[in-house]
This record gives C-alpha cells, structure tokens and sequence, in this order.
C-alpha cells in the first residue's frame, strides 16, 4: 500500500480565518466562544456560539456565485481555496480524473433551509428563492469544490453527525493509499446557527450557557460553532517528487459502529475505533504521544472518552497530552473532526500541544492530563484524532511526524 501524506491545509473557523490565526489562537489560548451576534437571542436560553466573526462572503465570492451558496458550502470553499494553494498542486487534465473530493457535512444547508421556511410560514410568501435547493444539498460543498478545482474523480458527501468529516478525511486517505485515487481533497463544513437549530439543541440539555470546559468536574455541556478544514492529500511519492511541503503522514484509520444507544456514547465502540487505527497505521499504543479528544464538555462524553483511552493505553494513558480543543473553536458538529486535525497536525509539524482552556477543578471520573489552560511545546511522533458521534458513529484516524 502506499504512504500518504498531508501536503495541504485549510482552515476557517472562529478563531481564525486561515491556519496561521488558528494556530496562533492556540498558542496564545484564544477562544473565539461568546456572545451569538447571527442572530437574535431574545428567544433562546443559550445565548452563547462560536461564530466565525468578521467573515464578508462579498470578498470571496461575486453575486453571481453567492445566489449558489449556502454558508456551508462558502466556508468550505474558502478552506479549499487555502489548502489548495497551501499544496502548490497543479491539476492537469491526466490528474484530473484521478483527483478525489470528499466534503462532509452534519447540517448541510439548514441556514438556506430555515430562512426558506421564515418566508413561506412567517412571511406568508408563495415561494423560496430558485436556487434553494442545489444551496441546501448536503453535496453542495463537494461539488463547488470539485467544480472550482475541476476534480474529475470519486466525489462525494458524507453524514455522520459528530464523526461526518473524520470519516471523510479517512475514506480519501484510503482511496489514496489504495490506488483508487491520486490525491483527495477531503474534509467538513458547517454552518448551523440559525434560531430553529439552536432551539433543538436547548431541548437535548448538552448545551452549556456560559463557556465549553471539557473533562472538568463542574463542565455543563458542549458549545455549538461553525467553520470548515479542508486538506490536500496525496502519496509520498508524488509530493516528494513534486517538492511539496509535507505537514505529516496519515498513519491509520478506524471506524466503528456501537450499535446500542442513539444518544449515549459506548466505551467498546469508542475503543474499537482507536483500536483499528492504530492496528491500520501499524502503532502501538506506545507510539501514541498526542490524543485530540472528541471532548464535547459533555458530562457523558467525557468520562467515556477517559475510559476509552484507559482501555486502549492501559498505563501509557497517563503519559498521553490530551487536548479538547473544542474549547476553543466550539462544536461545529460535521467539520469538528477537520478542524481538530488542524491542530493534531500542528502538534506533530511544529510541536505546538493545544491547551484544552476552561480547565478548572480535574473530575475524578476524568484523570489524565488535560493540558489544562497553557499550551506546550513538545516534539510528538504520533498522535491520534477522535470523533465520537450521536448514533455511535465513531471515527478516529492516526498520523505520524514526518521527517523528510
């Protein structure tokens, strides 16, 4: 099989509109959590997001093309703008058709959605607008992306909830490192804070009023966000014959299904998961230095996170530096996993371990280290990403340090 490599990154979200604010935002423990400003918060409890602020869709994107968008889809394209650029690849019409393209997303076009349904119950209109229905699909990302960049090869949309685009990023590794594609443009994207949404998330009470504390006694629940992360992926062989710059190795995949509980997450199928990416990157538990945490700040998904990791590690969990980034950027439900891989990557390219912020006083139930509040510098080898989704859908990839 052959090795795959990272040689593009996108990011936005809301502590940053690119990889280099992301990333400063974690050394210098910014959170972009805090008052919603979308959207009026007279009717809703939670009254708090993780908004991408500041973001003018007129300076990315002419009229014209803005009447196809949906949030979603003008997040993802401006992640796959930088993570293109990012790879200095040139798709000519022979890498074309082998250029996959698989954009994720959880909510898909709910903001077009909803303001379509305002218009036609609140509004008493007879009609939504023509293009209603290519901005909501949930492949409309994916094909803006493949249309933009003019990848002619497998292209699709994946759903999973919570674990949506770490099964996209882990379905393009495997076609790359199968042979059934060349380079795979691969990531997720969302855009949810509409009042409808919000609301159905305040009647599931995860929601927390004030700030995401992941694995803290006193945590209260998750914070939605949005944003998108989009990567370029291709074979080692192809970016080192190129000169590319290399970010890191993607090592492994795994994916699992609990089978149980709609709602409540598992331990067995959590486990399986990093179980079977470590066995597909060939690691051992040992190898493992750096944990991104599916860590929603949910009091559930926590401590079963924590067992999860006690289980697959064993004694070696206390010497893992676990970040729950989500502290940081929120819960942007199906593009979390891509925007955390921003920061496993940044772990194992520049040694920058993110802190995992809000952290107060350590549940017993949650015993390992948090990296709480200060960031690190620390060199890591590998590391690995963990999605663990309502449905129990579970996600987790692994990645090597590459060293040239």
């Amino acid at each position: 099989m052959r090795r795959v490599v990272v040689t593009g990154m996108g990011a936005v979200s809301a502590i940053g509109a690119n990889v280099g604010e992301f990333a400063e935002a974690l050394r210098q423990g910014r959170s972009g959590i805090g008052p919603i400003e979308a959207i009026s918060t007279d009717r809703l409890t939670v009254k708090i997001a993780a908004e991408v602020k500041g973001f003018d869709p007129k300076a990315h994107f002419t009229s014209d093309k803005l009447a196809m968008l949906d949030r979603f889809a003008q997040l993802a394209l401006v992640a796959a703008r930088e993570a293109m650029a990012d790879s200095a690849l040139t798709i000519d019409e022979d890498l074309a058709p082998r250029c996959a393209c698989i954009i994720g997303s959880g909510g898909s076009g709910l903001i077009t959605l909803e303001e379509g349904y305002r218009r036609l119950y609140e509004e008493g209109k007879h009609r939504v607008p023509p293009f209603t229905v290519p901005k909501y699909m949930n492949n409309s990302a994916t094909s803006q992306v493949t249309m933009e960049f003019g990848l002619k090869g497998p292209a699709f949309s994946v759903s999973s909830a919570c674990a949506t685009a770490t099964h996209s990023i882990g379905l393009g590794f495997h076609m790359v490192r199968s042979g059934m594609a060349d380079v795979a443009v691969v990531g997720g994207a969302d855009a949810l804070i509409t009042m409808g949404h919000i609301k159905a998330w305040e009647a599931l009470r995860v929601v927390a009023k004030d700030t995401c504390r992941p694995f803290c006694k006193d945590r209260s629940g998750m914070v939605l966000a949005e944003g998108a992360a989009v990567f370029v992926l291709e074979t080692l062989e192809s970016a080192q014959k190129r000169g590319a710059t290399i970010h890191a190795e993607m090592a492994g995949f795994g994916m699992t299904a609990d089978a149980g509980d709609l709602l409540s997450p598992s331990v067995d199928g959590a486990s399986r998961a990093v179980r079977m990416a470590l066995a597909d990157g060939g690691l051992a538990p040992e190898d493992i230095a750096y944990v991104n945490a599916h860590g929603t700040g949910t009091v559930a998904n926590d401590a079963t996170e924590t067992k999860c990791l006690h289980e697959v590690f064993g004694d070696h969990a206390h010497k893992l530096m676990i970040s729950a980034t989500k502290s940081f950027h929120g819960h942007s439900l199906g593009a979390s996993g891509a925007v955390e891989l921003v920061a496993t990557i940044l772990a194992l390219r520049d040694g920058l371990i993110a802190p995992t912020l809000n952290f107060t006083e350590p549940d017993p139930e949650c015993d390992l280290d948090y990296v709480p509040n200060v960031a690190r510098q620390v060199t890591v080898d590998a590391g690995i990403s963990n999605s663990f989704a309502f449905g129990g859908l579970n996600a987790v990839l692994a990645l090597r340090r590459f060293v040239g």
